[in-house]
Parts: structure tokens; C-alpha cells; sequence
């Protein structure tokens, strides 16, 4: 059923193509540039498990992108999570992964043709047309017959070969459908983004960053019919409402300091657990990882996800933060790392050649690959064996669903003698068998953890920490009582 939202009408558009690679994010990314120099309030989400392209939706609009996805959210959660965001919004960008019909099960259950259909959104099709002319015609006849629910109101032509090209594709699909073609991109190498090490967009490189999106604006500026496209978002409004009260409450709590990693070689947080950890009463405290010495005063860290080995020499150069780092972690304090929290953690890092240094505390080395060792959605098994307090959520009955994307192993560990969190029923984890690899009040994993669906993770760390921090007090209160 789709979703039926009460309360006040925005627009919204779903940009999605027939498959992967076919230049949306870049189309999305210079759409979104547009439609905020016009001074939409607009919100852009993310289909699917993703930290790069909302970083760069995030850029483009001034807004934080959300992530829509079936696999770890309920239906629920996404109408609530979709709704809250668009309070005070006019339009919604919904950028989809894959194309359309592809998902993890013959159904097609989680695909973006279900989650269009579920927040009733009109569907633009991005197509790769390289080498193609005639042939775009069944398939766009086949993309409108293949499910009735999904509204494709528009095609954008893109990697256009020139003039002529672009005239016969036209020609094409006008003459057997009844798709409006809403502009056509030429092919240009200046329009590709590298999907792996342009994904961080750190203060130091926002020149940069924003000169891309300045020229995937422009192009999209006179080679898209923006009026068009604004007047199909129209089409079919979205109610949304205010969600539950209850998902904004606050937690009671004395206020914790967490440091978290955000520089060039880390980045990779979802905003809205930052947000939850905000509302659970947790003073964020950013730090740098590549210049600065110290930790700021703190109770505990988060280090995310990223590509440390773009900043590897750097990292390696900090020794002053890798060893305060790891007296911390000696000392007993908590620490949540993931994947490229994880590779810092390790006592070394290789890539392209080179070997540099990382912090020591696994022990184990990290060794990049040409391709991915782990990609994809995660299930995990909580063991109770981690740092953290058990989970007091009952539907997540110590099954998380989670999600990893990691070109690097780990070499070295002792498996028989290293403790884990988790057992993996699905993906890679560490070693195909387990993830979060445990040493005193440490967890580092390879999964990506998101706090909805059941996984309450964000809720439980905060509690570790806390109890940390009352037994840290109450140490020192002894000592000063002596």
C-alpha cells in the first residue's frame, strides 16, 4: 500500500535509472544545485545504504540527505523519517541506487520501484545512451509495462554522443512512447565523479568539491528542462504530517562528550544518529585525525567510516593522535570505530605499494585490494559479548540488519584468540564468520550500524559511555577522598 501521509502537500521527484552507472548522481547533484539557486526549500534523500552520495546532495542543497531503505528500516520508520524531513520543505529529491527494478529479492520488495510506489512519487529516468538509439524505445516501453504502480513521467538522455545523436534518440522515443524527454546531457569526462575517493568532502576541499557541483549545475542549466521537471513534481503531491512525538523525545541523562573523526580520511556518519545521539543529551565534539595532536576533553569516541588510505601517510606522520587514541583505549575509555575506524585501529595500513603505521591496537595489519571484500547488506548475531549493555528493544531479538562496503582485510589476527560481538549469518564481516573485534570498552567492525529498524545501537553505546563516565567520577572522588 502506499503511504497516505495527512498534513500539508510538498512535491517530489524520484530519480532513478534502468541500472547502475548510468550518471544519476551526477544529473541528481547538478538538479539539486539548480533547484536551490532558484530558492526551493528543497530535501534530498538517498535510497538504499550509502554515505558518498548524500555527502554530496548534502553539499549541493545545504542540507543534510537522508537515507530511505527497506532492508533496515520498516515501512513505518521511512514514512516517519520521510515526513519529519520534509516539515518546512517544498520539494523532495529522492536519488535511487541501481536502477529501478533491481533489488535483493525476485519480488523486488526493497528495489526503487517499491519505494517510489510507496511514497507515491512520479519516477525520472536517467539512461545511458552510449551506443544506443532505436533500442531505447523497448526499453522504456518495457521499464512503463514491467509494474503499473510506478508513474515513469519523464527520461533524461544522458552520455549524448552529439547533436545528431541526440536528435534520433528524440525522435525515438516520441515516436513509441509517451515519455516526455526532459533534456539530454552530452558525454563529458568532467561530468564523472570517482565514486570511491571524491566521496569526503572535508572544509579543506570544499573549494574543490564546490567546483564540481558549480559545473554539474551548469550543465544541467542548458541541457535540462528544470521547468518541466518542476511542474511533473507538481503531479502528484506528497501529504506529509508531523511524526510521533515520541520518536523526538529526549532521554534523561548527565550530558557526555564524544569525540567524533571528521577530516579528509574520516567522514562516513549517518546524520540522523548524530542527531539521535544530540537528543539523547551527547555534546558532539569533531576532531582531526591527520593534524590534530591531541584528543579534546572527551568520554568517549566514534570513529567512523572513510578512506584512510587516501590519507594514509598522513595518519602515519599524527603519531601524537594515534598514540593518544590508543592510551585512551588502554585507559578503558569507549570507543565505537567502523571500517575505516577499524583500518586506523590496526598496526598498519597498505596500499599501492606502501606501508605506513596506524595506531596499534589490533592486532592485525589492513591490506587493500583492487576490489571489494565485503559489499553489500549485513545480518548480524549479537552474542552479548560486547562492551555494550544488551539490547532492550525486543524486536531486534540480538539480529541486526546492517550493511558493509570495504576493499580491505585484515591479515594477521588470531582469530581463536580475538573476542567478537558479532556472528555474521550474512556479508563479511572480519572473516567471513565474525565482526566487532572487542579489547577492553573497544568495538571496531566492518558493519555499518544505523539506528532504526530494531538496532538500538546508538542508544546503547550512549548508556556505555555514561557508565564509563559515573565510574571514572566515582574513582576520582576516591582518590580525592583519600
Amino acid at each position: 500500500m502506499p503511504v497516505r501521509l495527512e498534513g500539508t502537500t510538498v512535491s517530489a521527484i524520484y530519480i532513478s535509472a534502468a541500472h547502475k552507472s548510468s550518471g544519476k548522481t551526477t544529473i541528481s547533484i547538478g538538479l539539486v544545485r539548480v533547484l536551490r539557486d532558484r530558492g526551493i526549500a528543497l530535501q534530498t534523500f538517498k535510497k538504499g545504504p550509502d554515505y558518498i552520495d548524500p555527502l554530496w546532495l548534502t553539499a549541493a542543497s545545504g542540507n543534510s540527505c537522508y537515507n530511505l531503505d527497506f532492508y533496515t528500516q520498516s515501512r513505518e520508520e521511512i514514512a516517519t523519517c520521510f515526513a519529519s524531513r520534509m516539515q518546512g520543505k517544498e520539494m523532495a529529491l529522492i536519488e535511487g541506487n541501481k536502477g529501478l527494478y533491481d533489488g535483493i529479492d525476485i519480488e523486488g520488495s526493497n528495489s526503487n520501484a517499491a519505494m517510489a510506489a510507496f511514497l507515491s512519487t512520479p519516477v525520472i529516468l536517467v539512461i545511458n545512451c552510449r551506443g544506443m538509439t532505436r533500442g531505447i524505445a523497448p526499453l522504456l516501453l518495457g521499464y512503463q509495462a514491467f509494474d503499473d504502480r510506478i508513474d515513469i513521467a519523464g527520461v533524461i538522455l544522458n552520455q549524448i554522443g552529439g547533436s545528431r545523436h541526440e536528435s534520433k534518440l528524440r525522435e525515438v522515443v516520441e515516436h513509441y512512447t509517451d515519455i516526455p524527454v526532459l533534456g539530454a546531457v552530452q558525454a563529458d569526462d568532467k561530468l564523472q565523479i570517482d565514486e570511491r575517493h571524491l566521496g569526503l568532502m572535508p572544509s579543506n576541499e570544499a573549494e574543490k568539491s564546490e567546483s564540481i557541483i558549480s559545473y554539474l549545475a551548469n550543465t544541467i542549466r542548458h541541457s535540462v528542462d528544470v521547468e518541466k521537471i518542476l511542474q511533473i513534481a507538481e503531479k502528484v503531491p506528497l501529504p506529509t504530517r508531523t511524526p510521533p512525538q515520541n520518536t523526538l523525545d529526549s532521554t534523561s541523562g548527565e550530558t557526555v562528550r564524544i569525540g567524533f573523526a571528521r577530516d579528509r580520511a574520516f567522514g562516513f556518519y549517518y546524520p540522523d544518529d548524530l542527531e539521535r545521539m544530540r537528543r539523547l543529551g551527547v555534546s558532539l565534539i569533531p576532531f582531526n585525525t591527520l593534524n590534530d595532536a591531541y584528543l579534546p576533553e572527551i568520554d568517549g569516541i566514534f570513529l567512523g567510516g572513510g578512506f584512510p588510505e587516501t590519507a594514509m601517510e598522513a595518519l602515519e606522520s599524527n603519531h601524537a593522535m594515534q598514540q593518544a587514541i590508543a592510551d585512551f583505549i588502554e585507559m578503558g575509555g569507549p570507543v565505537y570505530a567502523e571500517c575505516g575506524g577499524l583500518m586506523y585501529l590496526t598496526r598498519s595500513l597498505s596500499w599501492q605499494g606502501k606501508k605506513c603505521r596506524m595506531a596499534g591496537i589490533i592486532p592485525a595489519d589492513t591490506v587493500m585490494h583492487d576490489k571489494p571484500q565485503g559489499r553489500g547488506y549485513v545480518q548480524l548475531r549479537d552474542r552479548g559479548t560486547g562492551p555494550w549493555p544488551t539490547s532492550s528493544n525486543p524486536s531486534a531479538a540480538g539480529v541486526l540488519n546492517a550493511h558493509e562496503f570495504h576493499y580491505s582485510s585484515l591479515t594477521g589476527l588470531s582469530v581463536d584468540e580475538a573476542d567478537f560481538a558479532y556472528e555474521v549469518l550474512r556479508g563479511t564481516g572480519i572473516d567471513g564468520k565474525n565482526d566487532g573485534y572487542v579489547y577492553k570498552n573497544l568495538l571496531a567492525s566492518y558493519t555499518h550500524m544505523r539506528s532504526v529498524g530494531g538496532n538500538d545501537w546508538v542508544e546503547r553505546f550512549i548508556s556505555h559511555v555514561r557508565s564509563y563516565r559515573l565510574a571514572l567520577t566515582g574513582r576520582k572522588n576516591k582518590v580525592t577522598d583519600v
